[in-house]
């Protein structure tokens, strides 16, 4: 996947949903990521895929992502 193409994917992403990435190459037990109520980080002059969930920003590795679950709309 190109950082292009999961931008794209992420889009939706505006903290309403979950994100859980699965990460190619890494250890046993921490080959997963979730965000809980993801939220794109707009384009940067640094080109690099980002997102938060209001406390923390995750780099995202395009090349290095396996797959991608999106949470429904969380119900309030």
């Amino acid at each position: 996947m190109t950082p292009d193409q999961l931008r794209k994917a992420l889009a939706e992403l505006k903290g309403e949903r979950d994100a859980t990435f699965a990460i190619v190459g890494m250890p046993e037990g921490s080959a997963c990521l979730t965000v809980p109520h993801a939220m794109l980080v707009p384009d940067e002059p640094d080109h690099l895929v980002k997102v938060t969930d209001g406390r923390s920003i995750y780099i995202l590795d395009a090349e290095r992502i396996a797959w991608i679950r999106i949470s429904l709309k969380h119900v309030t």
